[in-house]
């Protein structure tokens, strides 16, 4: 089968100031380059997204590899919480407090620490509060070492859960986010990371808002600088190392819009929450939320082969929305992209491809497509038709390819 183009799709973007266009094209294209934001921060990582849609608002080197420090900790939490959620796990199964999780994260280690007392029996539950609100390292090596039996065994658990989730680039190889030339990251998949937190365990995500946590007679503060600035903040982690510098990944929630910002490398403590803010403030001011097709509405068609019909429609999985500066007629692009023809027979929530939108030249929102109904194979006569309209374009372009 070869990539193929169709330009059957429809759009009903009219709401939308802008201009929009939309056509089908095949996997691989070439990303058009990006031009500067608005916006700029000194920030060397930086990115803000939408949580509802993923729409990126800004980014700034967000594909480069770069040091986690604590911010790893959101996979290590992850983690735990797939497994809680899978019943694989109870919040209140006990773990034990190694003498190696006590040296390494606890007291002797002067790291952050949630200060677990050597040999103890800790729950789940509190582990997690420790890990969240206190970046405990001595609780993340407990739940490492009681899960995987090691922190080595824990990281490749958090690599390959990474994996399952679509993020293709982060490597983890401990618990802690504590220096490794084998751990790095990019601030898009911890973008990424921190939108499916949020949505996938509502229950467990309001921990990353708690202000502090007491754990053996100490109260410990969340070292999240923008809970306490009254923007909406309620979560998620902030991260430091000598080698990585100051990052932070955090959320805010103005007026039922919820962004995620994420930035790393900074200088100062200081200079890491005032740039997360302006990252905030700036989204929360330029943008507003816009639907361009609702829940179930056909985004487009893709060519199927050998189908009873030549086409299949796409959806989204659910409404899909995009985040638009305010007052700014940019232009937006939407493709549909798909490897196709498409072999029949497809079933409805089949996944075919997905949608890329761009506003100017920044792609801004990838979303999922998939089968809007179901489509059996066809007629001898239709497939050997296909068949033949597959031969002579494979012949057309192989002669193209040769000139």
């Amino acid at each position: 089968m070869l990539d193929r183009l169709s330009v059957r799709a429809s759009f009903a973007a009219a709401a939308l100031a802008a201009v929009i266009a939309i056509a089908a094209c095949v996997t691989g294209e070439a990303q058009t380059p990006k031009k500067d934001e608005a916006f700029q921060t000194s920030a060397p990582f930086a990115i803000l997204i939408d949580a509802e849609s993923g729409t990126v608002l800004f980014e700034k080197n967000a594909d480069q590899l770069m040091d986690p420090e604590s911010m790893a900790k959101l996979m290590t939490v992850e983690v735990v919480l797939d497994k809680l959620k899978r019943g694989e796990l109870k919040a209140d199964d006990e773990f034990t407090i190694s003498e190696n999780a006590w040296r390494r994260g606890g007291a002797p280690s002067h790291t952050s620490t949630m200060y677990a007392a050597i040999n103890s029996r800790v729950k789940i539950s509190d582990l997690l509060q420790g890990a969240i609100i206190q970046s405990g390292n001595d609780a993340c090596i407990a739940l490492a070492e009681g899960i995987a039996g090691n922190e080595a065994a824990y990281g490749q658990m958090m690599t390959d859960r990474a994996r399952e989730l679509g993020l293709t680039k982060s490597v983890f190889t401990n618990a802690t986010g504590l220096p490794d030339p084998g751990t790095k990251v990019t601030a898009r998949e911890l973008a990424l990371l921190a939108q499916h937190l949020i949505q996938t365990y509502p229950d467990y995500y309001r921990l990353f808002g708690e202000r502090e946590f007491t754990w053996n007679k100490i109260r410990q503060q969340n070292r999240n600088p923008l809970l306490a600035m009254g923007i909406g903040a309620d979560g998620l982690k902030t991260g430091y190392t000598r080698e990585g510098g100051y990052g932070l990944v955090g959320s805010a929630l103005q007026n039922g819009l919820r962004l995620i910002v994420v930035v790393n490398a900074l200088k100062t403590a200081k200079e890491r929450a005032d740039e997360a803010r302006k990252l905030l403030e700036w989204g929360f001011r330029s943008f507003e939320s816009r639907l361009l097709f609702a829940e179930g509405q056909t985004v487009g068609d893709a060519k199927l082969y050998g189908g009873a019909t030549g086409h299949v429609p796409l959806v989204g999985e659910n409404a899909i929305r995009i985040l638009v500066p305010r007052n700014v007629t940019d232009r937006i692009v939407a493709r549909i992209v798909y490897t196709g023809p498409v072999p029949a027979p497809v079933e409805k929530g089949q996944p075919v491809g997905k949608l890329k939108v761009w506003r100017g030249e920044n792609v801004v929102l990838e979303v999922p497509l998939r089968a809007g109904e179901s489509v059996g194979r066809g007629t001898l006569p239709q497939r050997a038709f296909d068949a033949a309209t597959e031969l002579v374009i494979n012949l057309f372009r192989a002669g193209v390819e040769r000139l």
